[in-house]
């Protein structure tokens, strides 16, 4: 089992190095105060969307090189793991009953932000480090800037929109949190486990893990991720969105098949 985690170590370096060589980017930033390093690892690069997918659990893994041993034992080293899905803007709309009818009356739209996010810990974030420390980083749920666009009147109910989109992703799945989530497994190895839902949008997603050591942040590591459809789906979306105006006419002269096949099978002679 040593041998296998080790082994396991090994591929997480290989895989960052690769990475960040892929990408053009450093896939890590870190806290220069510190000896420890952390690299990290994905169970899979790629997630394919078929029409029966149901949402699946990805493993994170990775290793923390440098570890005070005593400090270990004592739990004071935090992993905190999150998955991001693509930037993207969103619009929070509120009802209201006007002359008995409900209306949309009121709306904000927010600066791209992650349309998805899975964020699993060692223990709870809030007993991980200070909450400046979070919101400085957009660690958590509750941390994720919501930026509003354009005018928003007296701002009064700027909060009542970022709690009811929280609340409308959560319920929905696409925001989840695990306090339990990441696990050491050995003195230097730890893994985690990140859930993508049924409805995980596609595209690049990134998974980020940072290492806290007694509330200090000491360093983050980043792989990407990708989410695609296949089969007909993928030929779909593809279609739908490269050549719009094809697609347009494609479904309305299948609309218009569709309803004069139905009306030779069921008309009444």
């Amino acid at each position: 089992m040593a041998r296998l985690f080790a082994l396991a170590a090994l591929l997480v370096s290989v895989a960052c190095g690769q990475a960040a060589a892929q990408f053009g980017e450093p896939p890590r930033s870190l806290n220069s105060k510190f000896r420890e390093h952390l690299d990290i690892g994905i169970s899979t690069n790629e997630i394919a969307i078929a029409p029966d997918f149901r949402g699946v659990d990805i493993t994170v893994f990775g290793a923390v090189d440098g570890v005070d041993e005593f400090l270990l034992a004592i739990g004071a080293y935090d992993i905190i793991v999150a998955l991001e899905g693509p930037k993207r803007q969103a619009i929070v709309r509120r009802k209201e009953r006007v002359a008995g009818i409900w209306v949309n009356r009121h709306s904000i739209l927010f600066e791209p932000i992650p349309a998805s996010y899975s964020i699993s810990s060692t223990r709870t974030l809030d007993s991980i480090t200070k909450p400046m420390e979070l919101a400085t980083r957009d660690t958590g749920i509750d941390n994720i800037r919501l930026v509003p666009t354009g005018a928003v009147g007296d701002g009064s109910r700027l909060s009542e929109f970022r709690e009811a989109f929280r609340r409308i992703k959560q319920t929905t799945g696409l925001y989840q949190r695990d306090p339990s989530g990441v696990q050491f497994v050995s003195k230097s190895l730890f893994k985690a486990s990140v859930r993508l839902p049924a409805n995980i949008p596609i595209g690049q997603h990134t998974v980020r893990a940072e290492l806290y050591r007694n509330g200090q942040f000491i360093m983050e590591a980043k792989v990407p991720l990708r989410v695609v459809k296949t089969g007909l789906e993928q030929f779909t979306y593809d279609l739908a969105h490269q050549h719009a105006l094809l697609y347009g006419c494609l479904s309305v002269l299948f609309a218009v098949v569709t309803g004069w096949l139905g009306s030779l099978l069921f008309r009444r002679d």
